[in-house]
């Protein structure tokens, strides 16, 4: 498990692609957006489970999310399910946004679809996606 003063920890977010500063790292930390700090040796350190605890506040906030809704969620899920959400952060920058085509095949299910695909790989790609869907809903 790593360690991570509050620079460090900022320094890999931004390495990340996330927009946010050293203030800000301590400020969701002060409204206890993440899990107190651990203490290691005399110091009070982040680790790699408060890493993925601001990946999780990221990801949300760009949903919209206000921190109030965020500190809520978060409070209910399990490190587990923290991950998860901290695991798509990478996939929300603006970068990867724009190269993305988002296709909603029901109410459940959303598919994100590289723009660089023919129009007709994307098709066949929405259209397995909602037969292997149909079938499910049939055996069910």
């Amino acid at each position: 498990m790593g360690f991570y003063t509050a620079q460090e920890i900022t320094d890999l977010l931004i390495q990340e692609g996330a927009d946010i500063n050293l203030r800000t790292v301590r400020y969701y930390t002060q409204l206890e957006l993440v899990p107190p700090l651990e203490l290691h040796g005399n110091k009070r350190v982040y680790t790699d489970n408060h890493l993925y605890y601001f990946r999780a506040v990221l990801t949300l906030s760009k949903t919209g999310e206000t921190l109030a809704s965020i500190q809520e969620t978060l409070a209910d899920l399990s490190i587990d399910e923290i991950r998860e959400i901290a695991n798509q952060f990478s996939f929300l920058n603006s970068e990867r946004i724009v190269q993305q085509h988002l296709h909603m095949v029901n109410e459940d299910v959303y598919i994100t679809i590289n723009k660089h695909l023919s129009a007709d790989v994307r098709q066949k790609v929405i259209d397995s996606v909602s037969n292997v869907l149909k079938g499910i809903n049939h055996e069910g």
